[in-house]
């Protein structure tokens, strides 16, 4: 096992068990953040607080809570829904899983979910009208969309980390215990499991009749609805982050920051050997006819098509990154951990348009 290695398994549990101080607003937390984005506000979610920030004008929107809580912490995705809530729970000991409203940042619901046993490090799915939210305590707590119990918890066994996947009729879930479970939402029952062979911290990605994911056995695993799984290719480290599917072509890196692209008809790679700067975390961004790479180090790398270096940005003076960049109109925005902002904006060019840190 390489330093490298070591380096984020050491990250890996410190996110997963050290409680943020709290007392003060700013970027410096011990966690790296999540992010989500929709056509005017970014999304951040960091330490003691989720912040709105407005795309146009790079301020701050609202925070929630209003003031630091030692019982809040939140560093997942938070995620939007179409009838107008951000749903994310807290790693704190309260336990909380919240809803809020995205344009005034005040709770939705009157009382939070708060029957796990477990952290919330993983984003929610919803489909059909519930909310399928996955908890590091093995279970898949089933909600509506009023935050009220919508049928019993489904027991998975194994710590959840990742958002669950679904073709809207099963639900793909990864595991740390090396599985990949395919799930019927109606029933609950788990369909089958398939064995990576390796933890699986990342979500997988959707693809006709099934879904590619990654993992700590240091291949991409395709597994269909189900549940038979195959190894369709290797790559030369851990695989941490989702894969990313653009038609037939299947995008991933590792953490010897090795960046692959995969020819799915032909099983080929369309590349040699492409790594950028550092180990790759974050899940890689297509957009146009760019491919975005987060390192590790850093460093904001956009490719072309044929693995060509674009243009490729240090992400402030410190900070390393970890959570994948998303897109919003034409920005590409990153949220690097322990830098000297929490949110930068960036265009096709490379051009940085700004950046945004929260008032103490």
């Amino acid at each position: 096992m390489n330093i490298k290695r070591l380096t984020l398994i050491s990250l890996f549990v410190l996110i997963a068990f050290v409680i943020s101080s709290c007392g003060t607003r700013g970027p410096i937390t011990t966690n790296w953040p999540g992010l989500s984005a929709d056509a005017d506000r970014a999304y951040i979610a960091t330490g003691s607080f989720v912040y709105a920030v407005d795309l146009k004008t790079n301020k701050e929107v609202w925070h929630y809570p209003s003031a630091a809580d030692s019982k809040q912490i939140y560093y997942s995705n938070p995620l939007l829904t179409t009838d107008g809530q951000l749903l994310i729970g807290s790693e704190g000991s309260n336990r909380a899983f919240v809803s809020i409203n995205p344009e005034t940042g005040k709770d939705n619901w009157t009382e939070p979910f708060s029957g796990a046993k477990g952290s919330w490090v993983a984003s929610p799915l919803v489909l059909n009208d519930k909310i399928y939210a996955p908890n590091s305590d093995g279970f898949i707590y089933i909600l509506d969309m009023k935050g009220k119990s919508a049928g019993d918890p489904i027991d998975v066994g194994g710590t959840l980390w990742s958002a669950p996947a679904t073709d809207g009729t099963v639900l793909y879930v990864a595991s740390l215990d090396h599985k990949l479970h395919v799930i019927d939402p109606a029933s609950g029952k788990i369909t089958d499991s398939v064995d990576l062979g390796g933890a699986a911290p990342s979500s997988p990605v959707i693809a006709k009749d099934g879904a590619y994911v990654g993992s700590f056995a240091s291949k991409i695993e395709f597994v269909n609805s189900k549940g038979h799984g195959e190894a369709i290719t290797d790559a030369s480290n851990w695989i941490w982050g989702t894969p990313t599917l653009d038609n037939e072509t299947l995008y991933y890196a590792d953490l010897n920051g090795s960046v692959y692209s995969l020819d799915l008809a032909t099983g080929k790679q369309n590349w040699g050997d492409v790594k950028p700067d550092g180990p790759v975390v974050a899940r890689l961004l297509v957009v146009g006819d760019q491919i975005y790479v987060a390192s590790e180090a850093g460093t904001l790398v956009a490719l072309d098509r044929d693995a060509k270096t674009v243009w490729d940005k240090k992400v402030g003076d410190k900070g390393q990154i970890y959570t994948s960049p998303v897109v919003s109109g034409d920005l590409i925005l990153v949220a690097p951990y322990l830098g000297d902002f929490m949110l930068a904006a960036y265009d096709a060019e490379g051009k940085q348009a700004w950046t945004f840190t929260p008032a103490k």
